[in-house]
């Protein structure tokens, strides 16, 4: 039986996590707080396995309750977010701090009644109990001054390789490990699926793009890709890659969400490994679930160089394991090897 502790200044919320949390068996809400501080309290005598943590709290708020946490109780927490810009960059800053995942707060309540948002609260609840919190992957900060993205230029567009990457939770800290490791003249272009809603995924590239050598952007429809240049999906579009005369082109789609998610890995290694004439890595990070798995093998039956993080360094070992499972991944490695793994095969 999974024991969580539900943390959040509303007493609506409260309620509504707890509804649909009991709703599986092998889930039990061993208790409540309206605060941090009363959580601390609570974490002491309740000795949940797993924390709901809202980021904005009375008289102890979110991330200072989330760090105490993790200091003492090195307790897996995700936290519970707003769907806005302040939101997301609160959020990646838990992400920073140790929390292993976070749910979207619905702006209007009555949503969390879906079939879909319930299911995917539990099973990131589930996931979230397994996972591996102690796991530190601090951002290399370099602080680099440049240009979100520079005029683009003919010598830009000359590039022999194109990096895709997909990760779900613990992504975050993931990527903000990996790609500090490319150089700024990496022979490549990076296509990224991180699951993640509107709004996030733009705090996300600009985070990402503030420690990385390389220029990394949230992508939009009609981006030509660049070397030395990374793209993230944006929250809420399938993402794809096509040629186009001389040019590789980003191309976003709302269509159905594929096992419930938008964007997906899947489709956007599986448009990466269709294009011809370029040399193609593909890599999955930690990740709940099996997205990417179909991507994985499309881009290894189509001669690509394929990567996946090992159990070790994985927050969720979901999306790395499936995809070994399907003897289509090359390198197994932690995460920590991978940039260097890269950067090599590309000089070969």
């Amino acid at each position: 039986m999974i024991k969580v502790l539900v943390v959040d200044d509303s007493a609506l919320i409260r309620k509504i996590l707890t509804d649909v949390l009991i709703l599986d068996n092998e889930i039990s809400v061993v208790g409540t707080a309206k605060n941090g501080k009363e959580a601390l309290e609570k974490i002491e005598t309740l000795k949940p396995d797993i924390v709901t943590l809202d980021i904005e709290m009375p008289l102890m708020d979110g991330l200072t309750t989330l760090k105490h946490i993790i200091s003492k109780y090195d307790l897996p927490v995700i936290m519970i977010s707003s769907l806005t810009v302040e939101g997301a960059e609160l959020t990646l800053k838990a992400l920073d701090e140790g929390a292993i995942d976070f749910l979207s707060k619905p702006t209007n309540i009555f949503s969390l009644s879906q079939d879909e948002i319930k299911n995917e609260i539990i099973e990131k609840i589930k996931a979230g109990a397994k996972a591996k919190p102690n796991i530190r992957q601090s951002a290399k900060k370099k602080n680099i001054p440049k240009p979100l993205f520079e005029k683009q230029t003919l010598v830009d567009k000359k590039f022999d390789n194109i990096i895709a990457i997909g990760t779900s939770t613990g992504g975050p800290r993931a990527l903000q490990t990996l790609l500090p490791e490319f150089p700024k003249d990496i022979n490549a272009s990076i296509v990224i699926v991180q699951h993640m809603p509107p709004k996030f995924t733009k705090s996300l590239a600009e985070r990402l793009n503030s420690i990385s050598n390389i220029k990394i952007k949230e992508a939009e429809d009609g981006d030509i890709l660049l070397r030395g240049h990374g793209y993230i999906a944006p929250g809420d579009y399938h993402m794809e890659v096509v040629k186009m005369a001389d040019n590789l082109v980003i191309k976003l789609n709302q269509e159905s969400k594929v096992m419930g998610l938008r964007p997906t890995v899947d489709r956007m290694m599986e448009s990466v490994s269709k294009i011809k004439g370029y040399s193609k890595v593909g890599v999955i990070l930690t990740g709940m679930g099996s997205d990417g798995t179909k991507g994985i093998i499309e881009m290894k039956k189509n001669n690509s160089y394929t990567v996946a993080q090992d159990e070790s360094t994985s927050v969720v070992f979901g999306m790395p394991k499936s995809a070994i499972a399907t003897n289509s991944i090359d390198k197994i490695l932690p995460l920590e090897q991978i940039g260097k793994e890269i950067v090599n095969k590309l000089e070969v």
